[in-house]
C-alpha cells in the first residue's frame, strides 16, 4: 500500500511539473522534495511516470522548471556525497536524484539550446569548496554532478564496505578517505577482494548508469571527425580534477575481468539463483570503453617496444588534456597483471562457446561486443600487452573466441598467407568485386575504385604466392573472367559516365553475363537494401582515403618488416606512367574531378583515366590467358560437364614461368585516423544504444550520431 501511494505522489509531484506556468522557486523545497524525499520509486517507476512528452513539454513551455529540477537533483547528489549517506534516507535520495537525472538528460542534450545548461556556472558552487557567490569561482554544474558521482561510488556502507565500524563519520574523514583503499576488487594494482555486497553492487550500477547517461551527448551530435571535438564529460572525469580516477580505472577494470558467470560450474544455477553480478559488470565495460575513446592518433603513442614517444615529465607542453584512464591503461606493466586482464577477457568471450550435456545449464553472457571494443582499447593502448598476448601461450584462449564471433557475423576475408580458399568464399569474394565493378558503383564516389583495387590486390597476392591449393578461387576467377574484361575495358567517355550515373538513380540494372555461367544477378551486384525494421543502421562519415587508412610496409628477403617510403612517379619508356604496384598509385589517384554547382563532386574522364590504367590486373589477365583455352579444350575433348573434373586438372596444374615476376608482399597494417574513430565511435554508442533496454535510456530520444529503424 506504501509503494503504490509513495508513486501516486509521486506522480502527482510530475504533473504538477509540467502544469505549472509561473516558475517555482528553488527556496520551495517541500514541492521539490516531492521527487526524491518522499517517494522510494524504482528507476523502472521512474521511467514509467515520466513520459517522454511531458519532458519535452517542461523543456518548451517551462524551462526555468527543469532547469531548477537538473539543478536541485545535482544539488541534492553532491550533499548525500558530502555528507557521506549515512542514513536510509540520505541514500534514498542519492538514488531517486540519480535515476531522475538518467531520465532526464538525454532530453537535455537532444536540444541545441539546452546543450550547454549543465556547462553553465551554479553561484554558491566555487570550485574552492568555500560556497563564494563569485561567479567566476563557481563551478559548472557538469564538473558538480561528475565529482558527486566519482565520490559517491566509494561511499562506505554505500558502494563501498566500510572500514570503520563507528556509526557516524564527520564530512572531514569523507574528504580525506583514501579511496584506493576501497577498490572494488581485487586484479590490477590491489589484492584484496572485498566480500560481495548485492546492495552494493546495485547502487554502484545505478550511479554507473547515470555516468554513462551523462556520457551519452555524444549520441545527440552528428559525426564529424574533422572538428578533433572531445567529449567535455569524459574529458573532464577523466583529468585531474576527479580524485576518484585511479582507483575507479582499476574498479572497473577489475570487476569486468574477474567475472565469472558459471562460477562453480552447477547446472542451471543461473536459473536458480539471481546474478547481481552481471549487470555492474556490463555497466563497467560500457563506462570503461567509454572513458577509453581517445584518438589515439592525437596523443603519445607507444612505440614498438612498448613505451611512449614522449610523457608528461618532457619538456614540451602535451598535445591536450592528458585522459588518465588512457594514461593509467597504457602504463600497466606487470606479467601478473597482464595474465590476469587476458584470462578474464578470455573467460568472458568463451563464454558462448561452452558447451555441456545438458541444454542451457550454463549462463550465456550478452556483452561480447563490449568486451571486444575493450581488449581492442588494451593492444591500441598498451603495446606491451599486445606483445605479451602473442607470445602466450594462452593466446589461442583469445584467438578461438574472436573467430567465433568473426564467423557468427559472417566476416569473410590475409591474402599471401590463405592456404586454401573454400568454394564459398572464392565465390563470395568474386560476388564482391563484381559488386564493386558495376560502372554506377565506381562512377557513384571518388573513393569507391579503391575497393576494386583492395580486392584484385588479394588476387594477384594468392596468385602469385599460394597458387597451389587455391584451385578454387582459380576457377571461381575462371568463371567470372567477364567481370575482368569489363575492368580493363572500363568506358571513359562521357556520355557511358553519365548514363551510368542516371542508372544508379533508377533500378541499378545487373551485370551483364556475357561468357558467364550464371544469367541471374549475383548477390551483391546490386545496392543494399534498407535496414529491416527494429535493427541499428549507422550513418557513418565519408570513408577516409585509402592512404590514411592502411600504415604500409614490405617484408624483405631476411623475413623483417620495412616501412615503404613515398616513391617518385616513374614512367616507362614510351613515357607512359609505370604499372607499379596499388599502393604506389593511391597518391597519383586523387586526380582533378569536377564539381557541381552545388558542390557535389562528380566523375571526369581524366579521373577515370587517372586510375583505370594503373589496374593491376595484368597476372590476373595472364593466368586467364593460360588458363582459359586449356579448361575449354578440356571440356570440349573429354566432354566435363563436373567441375569437380575441372577442379582437379586446377589443382595438379602450375603457372610457373608463366606469371609476370612476384611482387614483394606487401603488409597494409591498420592505421588509426580521425575517419575510423569516427566509424568506431559510432559502432561503440550503438552497442550501447541497444544494449540499454531495461530502462531504455536512449529510447525515443533524437539521436543524431546513427539512425534507429523502429517496428
Amino acid at each position: 500500500m506504501g509503494s503504490s501511494d509513495s508513486k501516486l505522489n509521486f506522480r502527482k509531484a510530475v504533473i504538477q511539473l509540467t502544469t505549472k506556468t509561473q516558475p517555482v522557486e528553488a527556496t520551495d523545497d517541500a514541492f521539490w522534495d516531492q521527487f526524491w524525499a518522499d517517494t522510494a520509486t524504482s528507476v523502472q517507476d521512474v521511467f514509467a511516470l515520466v513520459p517522454a512528452a511531458e519532458i519535452r513539454a517542461v523543456r518548451e513551455e517551462s524551462p526555468s522548471n527543469l532547469a531548477t529540477l537538473c539543478y536541485k537533483a545535482v544539488e541534492k547528489l553532491v550533499q548525500g556525497a558530502e555528507s557521506g549517506c549515512h542514513s536510509e534516507k540520505e541514500k534514498q535520495i542519492v538514488l531517486n536524484c540519480s535515476r531522475l537525472l538518467t531520465r532526464v538528460l538525454p532530453y537535455i542534450f537532444e536540444d541545441p539550446d539546452w546543450r550547454g545548461f549543465f556547462w553553465s556556472t551554479v553561484p554558491g558552487a566555487g570550485r574552492g569548496g568555500q560556497g563564494e557567490e563569485d561567479d567566476e569561482n563557481a563551478r559548472p554544474l557538469a564538473e558538480s554532478l561528475l565529482l558527486a558521482i566519482a565520490d559517491l561510488l566509494f561511499c562506505p556502507d554505500f558502494t563501498v564496505q566500510s572500514h570503520r565500524r563507528s556509526t557516524v563519520d564527520s564530512a572531514e574523514d569523507v574528504h580525506s578517505l583514501d579511496s584506493c583503499e576501497y577498490i572494488w576488487e581485487a586484479g590490477v594494482g590491489f589484492a584484496h577482494s572485498p566480500q560481495p555486497n548485492y546492495i552494493h553492487d546495485m547502487n554502484r550500477m545505478e550511479l554507473l548508469k547515470l555516468l554513462l547517461t551523462c556520457f551519452s551527448e555524444a549520441m545527440y551530435l552528428p559525426p564529424a571527425p574533422e572538428s578533433g571535438s572531445t567529449n567535455p564529460w569524459v574529458q573532464f572525469f577523466c583529468s585531474t580534477e576527479n580524485r576518484h580516477a585511479l582507483p575507479l580505472f582499476t574498479s572497473l577494470l577489475n570487476t569486468v575481468c574477474a567475472y565469472d558467470p558459471v562460477g562453480y560450474g552447477i547446472p542451471y544455477n543461473h536459473l536458480l539463483f539471481s546474478d547481481y553480478r552481471e549487470p555492474l559488470v556490463e555497466e563497467a565495460a560500457q563506462v570503461l570503453i567509454v572513458t577509453l575513446d581517445h584518438d589515439s592518433a592525437s596523443s603519445a603513442s607507444p612505440t614498438v617496444d612498448g613505451t611512449t614517444t614522449g610523457t608528461a615529465m618532457d619538456d614540451a607542453d602535451p598535445p591536450g588534456p592528458e585522459n588518465l584512464f588512457v594514461n593509467y591503461l597504457s602504463r600497466i606493466h606487470r606479467e601478473e597483471d597482464f595474465q590476469f586482464i587476458l584470462k578474464g577477457i578470455a573467460r568472458l568471450l568463451s563464454n558462448p562457446l561452452l558447451q555441456t550435456y545438458l541444454p542451457n545449464s550454463t549462463k550465456k553472457i550478452q556483452f561480447h561486443q563490449e568486451l571486444l571494443v575493450l581488449f581492442w582499447k588494451l593492444c591500441d593502448f598498451n603495446k606491451k600487452f599486445l606483445f605479451f598476448v602473442l607470445k602466450s601461450s594462452d593466446v589461442l584462449d583469445i584467438l578461438v573466441p574472436i573467430l567465433f564471433f568473426l564467423n557468427d557475423a559472417r566476416a569473410d576475408q590475409l591474402s599471401p598467407y590463405l592456404k586454401s580458399l573454400s568454394m564459398v568464399t572464392a565465390n563470395k569474394l568474386l560476388h564482391l568485386l563484381e559488386a564493386f565493378s558495376t560502372t554506377w558503383f565506381l562512377f557513384s564516389a571518388a573513393q569507391n575504385h579503391h575497393l576494386v583495387f583492395f580486392l584484385l590486390e588479394v588476387f594477384n597476392n594468392i596468385i602469385q604466392y599460394q597458387f597451389d591449393g587455391n584451385s578454387n578461387l582459380v576457377y571461381a576467377i575462371i568463371r567470372k573472367r567477364s567481370v575482368f574484361h569489363q575492368l580493363a575495358n572500363l568506358p571513359t567517355d562521357p556520355p557511358t559516365i553519365h548514363k551510368a550515373l542516371q542508372r544508379r538513380r533508377r533500378t541499378p540494372e545487373p551485370l551483364s553475363r556475357t561468357g558467364s555461367q550464371e544469367g541471374t544477378s549475383m548477390e551483391g551486384s546490386r545496392p543494399a537494401a534498407p535496414a529491416e525494421p527494429g535493427t541499428l543502421k549507422t550513418s557513418l562519415v565519408a570513408t577516409p582515403g585509402i592512404d590514411k587508412l592502411t600504415e604500409k610496409s614490405q617484408v624483405s628477403e631476411d623475413g623483417t618488416l620495412r616501412s615503404l617510403e613515398p616513391e617518385p612517379q616513374q614512367s616507362s619508356e614510351d613515357g607512359s606512367p609505370a604499372k607499379g604496384e596499388p599502393s604506389q598509385a593511391w597518391r597519383e589517384q586523387r586526380r582533378p574531378s569536377s564539381s557541381s554547382a552545388s558542390g557535389q563532386w562528380s566523375p571526369t574522364p581524366e579521373w577515370v583515366l587517372s586510375w583505370k590504367s594503373k589496374l593491376p590486373l595484368q597476372t590476373i589477365m595472364r593466368l586467364l590467358q593460360v588458363l582459359v583455352p586449356q579448361v575449354e579444350k578440356i571440356c570440349i575433348d573429354k566432354g566435363l560437364t563436373d567441375e569437380s573434373e575441372i577442379l582437379r586438372f586446377l589443382q595438379h596444374g602450375t603457372l610457373v614461368g608463366l606469371l609476370p615476376v612476384p611482387h614483394p608482399i606487401l603488409i597494409r597494417k591498420y592505421q588509426a585516423n580521425s575517419g575510423t574513430a569516427m566509424w568506431f565511435r559510432t559502432y561503440m554508442w550503438g552497442v550501447i544504444y541497444l544494449r540499454n533496454v531495461d530502462p531504455p535510456v536512449w529510447y525515443d530520444t533524437d539521436v543524431k550520431l546513427f539512425e534507429i529503424q523502429r517496428v
